[in-house]
């Protein structure tokens, strides 16, 4: 019983969380609003990854 009551304590304070959006497309990150410095969704940061490791 003390799980089920956690669990839903930590899913009340997930939707608590407010999400950054991504800079480049707008869509919500993993990131909290919190995080300081640009903040990326999962496909944009796979992306930018793919740019940096090409560049040369």
């Amino acid at each position: 019983m003390d799980r089920d009551r956690s669990t839903v304590e930590e899913t009340e304070e997930a939707a608590e969380i407010v999400y950054a959006d991504c800079v480049h497309c707008g869509k919500p990150t993993e990131y909290p609003e919190s995080v300081k410095g640009v903040t990326l969704c999962p496909v944009c940061e796979w992306q930018e990854a793919q740019r940096m490791a090409c560049s040369g």
